[in-house]
């Protein structure tokens, strides 16, 4: 265990990372609000540090009414590349750039972890995806059972009036006859 805990120290500690969060919606001066809540759960997480942050300023999306885009930099720094990971999965940012260090050393474990993370939430994203298959299925046997019931009842008032109309024929030939 020891030989594990002295390889585990060799890890690289205090990176430094460019963000871009975007944010789309309405209205316009409601996304520098939502960005602006975003950063600030981005500073609340564990071992990350917000170091600056600028928002900009809400433009009209092109080819959309009524839609306005947005987005924040930021710079963080993080104790260790598994914030990072989880950082990217929690927040999907548009843009990741690692400013410091150059290079990064990271052992097994660290690797270990930030797949599992990525996992977890793939596994998650499965999960919910499944589900969502299902109750389109069920949703879609549904509307064909309602548009069957409708199609049936307009066959039926079809041949409803298809007797009556030959009814008012028989009756119309037999005046005439008489």
């Amino acid at each position: 265990m020891g030989l594990l805990k002295e390889r585990k120290n060799i890890e690289t500690k205090d990176i430094g990372v460019f963000m871009i969060i975007e944010a789309i919606g309405r209205p316009p001066e409601y996304l520098a609000e939502v960005l602006n809540d975003i950063i600030t759960r981005i500073d609340n997480e564990e071992g990350v540090k917000v170091l600056s942050k600028k928002v900009n300023e809400s433009k009209l999306m092109k080819d959309q009414k009524n839609f306005y885009t947005n987005f924040a930099e930021i710079e963080i720094e993080i104790e260790e590349i598994l914030q990072l990971g989880k950082l990217i999965i929690k927040y999907m940012p548009a843009h990741v750039e690692i400013i410091y260090p150059e290079f990064i050393a990271l052992t097994n474990n660290g690797w270990n972890d930030i797949f599992n993370e990525i996992l977890l939430k793939l596994h998650g994203y499965d999960e919910v995806a499944r589900i969502i298959q299902v109750e389109k299925e069920i949703l879609e046997d549904k509307l064909r059972s309602v548009l069957n019931e409708k199609k049936s009842k307009s066959t039926e008032n079809k041949n409803d009036i298809n007797k009556k109309e030959e009814t008012k024929s028989d009756e119309e030939v037999k005046n005439k006859e008489n």
